[in-house]
């Protein structure tokens, strides 16, 4: 929650945040929509781009999250903010089962302000105690510095591997 002395920079935080979750859902649910008005014209010829992507919405993943929206229906779409690991694939299923845009967005907007609100309060919370205990132990740096320069090594790679 807020404090008397921060209030401006928590409600930045959520309108942020909220944006983000709103924004990748769009992404997400246009994405799969688009490939899956698309797929028809997916052949061996395809850019490889193209040829993951409609791999991705065929597999077995994508077939959960359809089997579970087709059965909880758009609900599903709003708890799915809550969840870890299957907000992506039931965004996505919403796409490729062409769910009406105002319809997704009307269940996608209490799901995103739920996030947007605990990952504002108490993800931010979390991280910054979390942030702080590291900060204050040699081994804590040490940490922090090994790991960013695991994250910074595997995006060098990567990319020179394409």
């Amino acid at each position: 929650m807020p404090t008397t002395t921060q209030p401006t920079a928590f409600w930045i935080a959520l309108a942020g945040l909220f944006a983000i979750a709103m924004l990748r859902g769009q992404g997400t649910y246009w994405l799969a929509r688009l490939v899956a008005h698309g797929s028809t014209r997916v052949t061996e010829n395809s850019r490889p781009w193209r040829l993951r992507v409609a791999a991705w919405l065929d597999g077995p993943r994508v077939a959960v999250g359809r089997r579970l929206l087709g059965r909880w229906g758009l609900p599903l779409i709003t708890i799915c903010y809550l969840t870890v690991g299957l907000q992506t694939i039931i965004l996505a299923s919403a796409g490729l089962l062409r769910v009406g845009w105002v319809r997704f967005t009307l269940a996608q907007l209490p799901g995103a302000i739920a996030w947007a609100w605990i990952y504002s309060t108490i993800g931010i919370a979390a991280f910054e105690a979390l942030l702080g205990a590291a900060i204050s132990s040699p081994l804590g740096i040490a940490v922090i510095a090994a790991v960013a320069v695991v994250v910074i090594a595997t995006i060098v790679v990567r990319r020179r591997a394409r």
